[in-house]
């Protein structure tokens, strides 16, 4: 019994006495809330298929829509940048390492890098879209100070049509309504095909989703999806995001985790 009593006694020490991990922080970054979807977007082989699929998918309906256009106009494919062609999770992570959140000068502080990546398939549709005789086009709302860096971005990962008649950013005193910049994009091309990460990539229709989310939206204008939208996955932003907030980003860091948390469905 002597001999088990110092071996106890050092159990019980070690037990109620287990170091903290190093650095750890009992309250949690703003940005806590991006590590899972960060990493399903970086680390998940399910991603990459996700990209390849839709990719995969988009060349069909071009293919169809191309045969079979009987109009004057050039065709054109119209496509998002931003999580649709070019990766930017490395802006990402950088908020969760350091606790931030989304701003406009963090946001240019890393695309005047010019170092996103391309997305898995991307390059290799939008060459396809030029191989059919079909013109990319690129609208995103970066901003139009932007646009240099991004030109530079694009061609330097091997995109088309990386010059500023093809790609429209959105002017600095303007919202991220599209609707203008889609509209002058049509008088000069029937465009068969959007291709974006976000639903006002589309439509401007999607741009209020109200008390249910964008969902009865969604449901009624599903024929539309895989026809002449074509929607690539993004859980780490978007206007779905600002939605569960009322669109309200003013909420401190505590009431959008509350909200997160209420509207999920469970049992």
């Amino acid at each position: 019994m002597k001999q088990f009593l110092p071996v106890l006694l050092a159990l019980l020490i070690f037990a109620g006495c287990k170091p903290e991990p190093k650095n750890a922080n009992p309250n949690l970054s703003e940005s806590e809330h991006l590590v899972m979807a960060t990493d399903w977007f970086q680390k998940s082989a399910e991603m990459r298929a996700c990209y390849y699929q839709t990719f995969t998918l988009a060349k069909y309906k071009l293919t169809e829509k191309q045969n079979a256009y009987k109009g004057g106009k050039p065709t054109a494919v119209v496509l998002d940048i931003d999580e649709t062609v070019l990766d930017n999770s490395p802006f990402e992570v950088h908020l969760i390492n350091t606790g931030q959140l989304y701003s406009g000068k963090l946001w240019q502080d890393w695309t005047r890098k010019g170092t996103a990546k391309a997305l898995p398939g991307a390059v290799n549709f939008t060459h396809y879209a030029k191989s059919l005789g079909v013109e990319v086009i690129y609208i995103s709302n970066r901003k139009t100070n932007e646009l240099e860096i991004t030109l530079e971005n694009l061609k330097s990962e091997g995109f088309p049509n990386a010059d500023s008649n093809f790609v429209f950013l959105r002017p600095k005193d303007k919202s991220g309504d599209k609707t203008e910049r889609r509209n002058f994009v049509n008088i000069n091309y029937d465009v068969l095909l959007y291709i974006g990460d976000n639903l006002t990539d589309f439509s401007q229709i999607y741009g209020d989703r109200g008390a249910d989310l964008g969902f009865s939206l969604v449901d009624s204008t599903k024929n539309l999806f895989g026809e002449d939208y074509i929607i690539l996955p993004n859980p780490m932003y978007g206007e779905w995001e600002g939605a569960l907030y009322g669109n309200d980003y003013s909420l401190s860091a505590e009431q959008k985790r509350n909200l997160r948390k209420q509207l999920l469905d469970g049992y």
